[in-house]
C-alpha cells in the first residue's frame, strides 16, 4: 500500500473494513481491530477542566462502545449522545450560579456543591442509561458502559469524601435524570437499518450501494430535534436535474478524483488524499477535539465551556436529523451507483464505469445532502457565534489520518468546514451540491441554536 493511503491497521484489516455493515448493523467482531488499535492511540490530552475532561472520556465510551469506528459509524446515536451529556453538565452548572439559561433543569443547586463531582454526576448519568440502549452487541454497550464507569470512579475517588461531593452527585444526578426523561420517546430507539426500504429504478433514484442490502438512517428523521422546530424547517431545495450540465461537471468532479488510487485511478493530490482520510474520522469526534484545542487556547471557564460544547453538540445532533430528512426526502443515487449507471442516466455528458471503485467505500444511504458537510458547517456556526468569529486558528489531529500523528493546521472554523465537506468529493463518497448544500444547511442549525438556546442572564 502506498504510503499517502496508509490507515490504521493493515491493509488486509483496511480491505475487509470496506465490507463492515453500517450502523445498527455493525457486528462488533468486524470492528474489534479497529477499535483496539484506535483506543490504544486516542489521544487523551489532559484536559483544562471537567468539562473538557468529560468531553474526552465520551469519546472514549464511544469508541468503547462500537459507536465510532473509523470510516463506519453511528453519528445519529453518538451526536445525541454528546447533546444529552453536554446538556445535563450545562444545566447542572448552571443550577449552581445561574450564568447561561438552562436548556431543561431549571432548579436551584446548593451553592456549595462540587463542581467536579456535579459535572461527573451528570455526564455519567447520561452516557450510562444511552449508552445501555445503543443498538450494538452486549459486548460493545458493555464495553462502552465500563469506560464510563471507570472514568467516573476515577473521578469521584479524587474528591474529598464530604457533603460538597454528595451534593455535586445528586444535583448531577437530577440534571441528567431531566434531559434523559425529555429525551424518552424521541424517536431514537428505532432500527436504523431498512432492508425493505423500495429502491429506485430510474436515473438519478437511490438504490442499494455495493456491500449493503439495507438503506439506513431514514428513521433518525422522525427523532425529535433539539434546537430546530421540525426537521424540515431548512430541508435545502432539490439537486440538479440527472440530465443537466451541473450535474455533469459534479459527476466528472467525483468520478475523476475520489477513485481508491488503486482499482481505479485518480488525479488526487498527495495533500487531497490526506485531507480526505483525514476527514473520514467521525464529525462528532473531530469538532469536539477542535473545540477543546480552541477552548485550552483561549482559556475559557468551567461555565463557558459548558455553554461552548452545549452549544456545539446541539447544533451537531440535528444536523443529523435534518440531513436524514432531507436525504429520503430527494432520495438521490450515490456517486458509486451513479458511476456505474453513467451510460444509461440519460446525460450525454456522463461516462458509466461499473468498475469504479471509491477510496471510501459508499455508506448505505441517499447522498443528497452530505451528512458529514451539514454537521461541519452546523458546527463551524456554532463555534463561530460562540467566540464571535470565525478567524481563529488552530490545528488538530485525526484518527483516521495516522492514528492522530499528524496535524492540520487551520486559520478558521469555515476553512476547515470547507475542507471537511471537500474532503466527501476527494473519498469518493459525494457530489459538490451534496456538501455545498450541507453546509449551508449546518449553518443554519449552529446560527440558530447559538441564538436562541443557552443564552447568558447577565
Amino acid at each position: 500500500m502506498s504510503q499517502d493511503l496508509e490507515f490504521v491497521c493493515s491493509r488486509s484489516d483496511a480491505l475487509k473494513f470496506r465490507a463492515l455493515r453500517f450502523m445498527s448493523y455493525l457486528p462488533s467482531a468486524a470492528v474489534f481491530c479497529l477499535c483496539a488499535s484506535l483506543v490504544l492511540v486516542f489521544p487523551f490530552p489532559a484536559a483544562a477542566d471537567a468539562v473538557t475532561d468529560w468531553n474526552v472520556n465520551a469519546g472514549k465510551a464511544a469508541l468503547a462502545a462500537c459507536i465510532e469506528p473509523p470510516g463506519s459509524n453511528d453519528p445519529a446515536h453518538e451526536s445525541r449522545m454528546y447533546a444529552m451529556m453536554h446538556v445535563a453538565i450545562h444545566d447542572a452548572l448552571n443550577a449552581i450560579d445561574r450564568r447561561f439559561r438552562p436548556y431543561v433543569y431549571n432548579a436551584q443547586g446548593p451553592a456549595g456543591a462540587s463542581l467536579q463531582a456535579t459535572v461527573a454526576s451528570a455526564a455519567r448519568n447520561v452516557l450510562v442509561p444511552v449508552i445501555r440502549e445503543l443498538p450494538f452487541s452486549p459486548a460493545c454497550v458493555q464495553a462502552g458502559i465500563a469506560s464510563v464507569e471507570a472514568d467516573y470512579a476515577a473521578a469521584i475517588a479524587a474528591l474529598p469524601n464530604n457533603t460538597a461531593r454528595m451534593q455535586g452527585i445528586q444535583l448531577g444526578q437530577a440534571a441528567a435524570a431531566a434531559i434523559v426523561r425529555l429525551r424518552t420517546g424521541d424517536g431514537s430507539d428505532k432500527p436504523l437499518g431498512n432492508p425493505n426500504y423500495e429502491q429506485g429504478t430510474e436515473p438519478g433514484e437511490f438504490r442499494f450501494v455495493p456491500g449493503f442490502n439495507f438503506a439506513a438512517g431514514e428513521a433518525w428523521a422522525d427523532v425529535t430535534p433539539f434546537v430546530l422546530n421540525h426537521a424540515s424547517q431548512f430541508r435545502p431545495g432539490p439537486p440538479y436535474q440527472i440530465r443537466s450540465k451541473k450535474y455533469a461537471a459534479d459527476f466528472n468532479e467525483v468520478k475523476t478524483f475520489g477513485g481508491d488510487g488503486m482499482t481505479t485511478p485518480s488525479r488526487r493530490t498527495f495533500d487531497q488524499t490526506q485531507f480526505g482520510l483525514f476527514w473520514i474520522e467521525g464529525s462528532v469526534l473531530t469538532w469536539n477535539r477542535i473545540a477543546r484545542n480552541v477552548s485550552a487556547d483561549r482559556g475559557l471557564d468551567l461555565w463557558e465551556n459548558a455553554r461552548l460544547f452545549g452549544l456545539l453538540n446541539l447544533a451537531v445532533a440535528d444536523a443529523y436529523i435534518a440531513h436524514f430528512d432531507a436525504k429520503y426526502h430527494y432520495n438521490l443515487w450515490r456517486p458509486v451507483t451513479a458511476v456505474h449507471e453513467g451510460d444509461d442516466d440519460g446525460n450525454p455528458d456522463t461516462v458509466g464505469d461499473r468498475t469504479w471503485t471509491p477510496l471510501q467505500f459508499n455508506y448505505p444511504t441517499p447522498s443528497y445532502p452530505s451528512g458529514h458537510s451539514t454537521a461541519g458547517g452546523a458546527a463551524a456556526q456554532a463555534l463561530e457565534e460562540f467566540f464571535g468569529t470565525d478567524n481563529i486558528g488552530f490545528s488538530v489531529c485525526s484518527l483516521t489520518l495516522k492514528a492522530c500523528t499528524i496535524s492540520r493546521q487551520y486559520v478558521s472554523f469555515s476553512q476547515a468546514a470547507e475542507e471537511n465537506a471537500l474532503s466527501r468529493i476527494m473519498v469518493g463518497l459525494h457530489f459538490r451540491m451534496d456538501v455545498e448544500e450541507g453546509v449551508k444547511l449546518g449553518r443554519k442549525i449552529g446560527r440558530r441554536a447559538a441564538n436562541l438556546f443557552l443564552r447568558p442572564v447577565r
